[in-house]
């Protein structure tokens, strides 16, 4: 298998995984924001913010490092494991010990027994760390997207029942826990490494400089989002995170299930080229015009939608969140740039012009957070839209710097997608106009009406319009359509 072959199978994979993954975490999401309170979300992400941030410790990047150095052994992985697992129990006896001062600053004793029990996943992530990083860096996507779906259904299943059990906001996280555990032994039985002790420092030390690069961006990247969310739990309330955590949630999922999974397969295969230039460029501009092609479609839905799918899928209380949704639908553009550029100044170790990017970014979004709470959600909502702007427009002028490119190859990279998309927009805004007092009368009904023709209509441009960067993608799926019609014909006669 070449290397094209090799990033189209592990970008299937990981979408065929995320997506499966996603699909369950929302469907499992909507009965679990039905059984429980925002004031519930709004405290397990107020949690999450400092877990989820000082976890990024514990990687020390050192698993990327592994992916991307042309060479490695088992002690390799066993090194950087005992690393891993030292700072974990490190991290866990941190937050144990702070977790009264965490419940006084929140003025809710409650926060004090979930910190203790949330920190418990520091000392499970190093096994899931190491071997993750064993399937990625042979390219074996398919484990990987196997225990995904499976983790995450453990975790969906348990959360549910002990929601509705009763349980309240401790449903969601041991189900969290439940669910790191079974991955853990899933990506045991799945991979041939073994993980041992090992306290070689000269191997942590190599691993750890290319490490300590991507943590400290991981770093600021998660201190842009999380730290928001920390600021509206301190200024405005569980209530309120909740709500905006809804709307920010929801509009990164197709980003997650479908731009992510994409940066892990392309930056391996970034790594094994990173001396070749024009190919890293060749890889850069078509992961962006497949992202604008695959992915817009839904921040287009999501804009024309928010309002009636929150309402019907959610019900009434999370309405207030469906314009904070639409507004930030429009971020959809600008993530689809930024994440390939992310990927492209890694695997030219191009990190330490990233850490500065990085930190600008996240001072621009923090002051734009403050300045935005002044108009509620909605101006939340802006703030962070806006703040996406300018740090796409940061990352592709370090992208820009790095590799031999024009701007106008970014503007015909994402030219097809914005074709496409023009064309769902119009047909979406005609549907409206003649159904629109279905979406009052009819919100369900509305959101069928709008899905089906807009959906039709978009395969078949993508599908039948000649458009030139399109045509290999376009004829491989009329080719795979075309086999399974066949097949259907000759087991239906």
């Amino acid at each position: 298998m070449n290397l094209g072959e090799s990033i189209r199978s592990g970008v299937k994979w990981l979408i065929l995984g995320n997506t499966g993954s996603r699909v369950l975490e929302f469907a499992f999401g909507i009965i679990l924001a039905r059984l429980l309170v925002p004031a519930d979300f709004g405290m397990i992400v107020t949690v999450q913010v400092f877990t989820g941030f000082v976890g990024m410790m514990t990687s020390g990047g050192m698993g990327q490092a592994l992916i991307r150095a042309k060479e490695v052994g088992a002690e390799d992985f066993n090194a950087v494991f005992t690393l891993q697992l030292a700072l974990g129990a490190l991290i866990y006896t941190g937050f144990f010990l702070t977790a009264p001062w965490f419940a006084t600053f929140f003025e809710n004793p409650l926060y004090e027994d979930l910190m203790k029990v949330s920190a418990l996943s520091f000392l499970m992530r190093p096994f899931a760390y190491m071997h993750g990083s064993w399937l990625n860096r042979r390219m074996d996507f398919k484990k990987r997207s196997i225990v995904d779906m499976i983790s995450g259904a453990v975790t969906g299943v348990a959360g549910v029942l002990m929601a509705w059990a009763g349980m309240g906001v401790w449903s969601l996280t041991i189900s969290g826990l439940v669910g790191a555990l079974i991955r853990n032994i899933l990506l045991a039985q799945m991979t041939a490494l073994s993980l041992r002790l090992n306290f070689d420092i000269s191997i942590m030390r190599k691993h750890g400089t290319y490490g300590s690069r991507i943590v400290l961006n991981d770093i600021l990247g998660r201190l842009r989002r999380e730290g928001l969310k920390l600021i509206l739990s301190k200024v405005a309330g569980p209530s309120f995170l909740g709500l905006f955590n809804k709307a920010d949630s929801l509009h990164r999922l197709p980003y997650w299930m479908f731009a992510q999974p994409v940066a892990q397969p392309v930056f391996r295969a970034m790594s094994k080229v990173q001396d070749d230039l024009d190919q890293s460029k060749y890889m850069f501009y078509r992961v962006i015009t497949l992202l604008a092609v695959y992915v817009l479609p839904f921040y287009v839905f999501l804009w024309w939608l928010a309002e009636p799918f929150i309402g019907v899928v959610y019900g009434e209380k999370w309405l207030p969140a469906a314009q904070p949704l639409r507004i930030l639908a429009m971020a959809g553009l600008f993530y689809i740039i930024a994440r390939p550029c992310g990927v492209l100044l890694m695997a030219q170790n191009r990190l330490i012009q990233e850490l500065i990017a990085q930190a600008a970014i996240l001072v621009f979004t923090l002051s734009a957070c403050f300045i935005g709470l002044n108009w509620g959600l909605e101006g939340v909502s802006w703030s962070v839209l806006i703040s996406q702007v300018f740090a796409t427009i940061w990352l592709f002028t370090l992208a820009y710097r790095t590799i031999p490119t024009r701007m106008m190859e970014l503007v015909g990279a994402i030219a097809p997608g914005l074709k496409l998309n023009s064309l769902l927009f119009l047909v979406l805004a005609l549907t409206d106009a003649l159904t629109n007092n279905l979406r009052t009368t009819d919100p369900a009904i509305y959101l069928v009406v709008m899905l089906v023709p807009g959906s039709v209509i978009y395969l078949s441009a993508f599908l039948l319009l000649p458009i030139a960067a399109l045509q290999s993608e376009s004829a491989r799926w009329r080719q795979k359509i075309n086999g399974s019609l066949k097949f259907l014909d000759k087991n239906s006669t």
